[in-house]
């Protein structure tokens, strides 16, 4: 499997089976994503951020809300969560994607703005790939971040949505997660290509650097 960002929350990830944007971003954010091509597009809530789904070329097949998905041999779960602290009162709700491929189970969470129940953790249990937010605002913060990390578990931890130079939307810098994490020495390569024997035994963070 091969993982690389294309800023923000979005993603390419590449398998065997299918190629999959998550969260696809238009340019008034920041990043410029191309124009990539996806057999599969999930979508984890509907704000133009996370939504750009116009962006991607080919014809994908789009993945939005919770349920079971099963799409060009890839199965996808898609988990309720919410968008902020409160149930979703505030902003709404937001999917978090379980997506299994290459025997991997990797997961994203979207813009998950709260700490997850245990009755979401077991839905999310086994991940050994985790793409988390945590530049805060409307989505996890640093601390949070680092919760969310300790209860699922993962071998290998990569972040999102955070400040850069490039991007526009007010956020923490990557710094602060970093330190939470004890992991400040991370250098921010351009992308991941992993395999399950290549896993690490314990949680690993891996910056990936945003394709310009």
């Amino acid at each position: 499997m091969e993982i690389v960002w294309l800023g923000h929350s979005a993603f390419r990830i590449r398998s065997r089976e299918a190629i999959l944007i998550t969260d696809p971003c238009p340019k008034s954010v920041g990043y410029n994503m191309g124009r990539p091509t996806a057999d599969i597009v999930t979508v984890s809530h509907d704000h133009e951020g996370h939504s750009y789904v116009h962006g991607v070329a080919g014809t994908p097949r789009l993945v939005r809300g919770p349920g079971e998905y099963e799409i060009a041999g890839v199965l996808i779960t898609g988990v309720l969560t919410y968008h902020d602290d409160s149930r979703g009162s505030a902003r709404g709700e937001n999917t978090a994607f379980v997506i299994e491929t290459e025997d991997l189970r990797l997961c994203h969470l979207g813009d998950l703005g709260h700490v997850p129940t245990p009755e979401q953790v077991e839905e999310m249990a086994g991940v050994d790939i985790l793409l988390a937010p945590v530049g805060g605002s409307t989505a996890l913060d640093a601390a949070a971040a680092a919760e969310t990390i300790s209860l699922l578990e993962p071998k290998l931890v990569i972040p999102m949505h955070y400040a850069t130079p490039a991007s526009t939307v007010k956020l923490d810098p990557l710094d602060r997660f970093l330190k939470e994490m004890g992991a400040s020495s991370v250098t921010a390569q351009p992308r991941l290509s992993v395999n399950r024997s290549a896993l690490p035994p314990e949680t690993h963070v891996v910056v990936l650097d945003y394709k310009r």
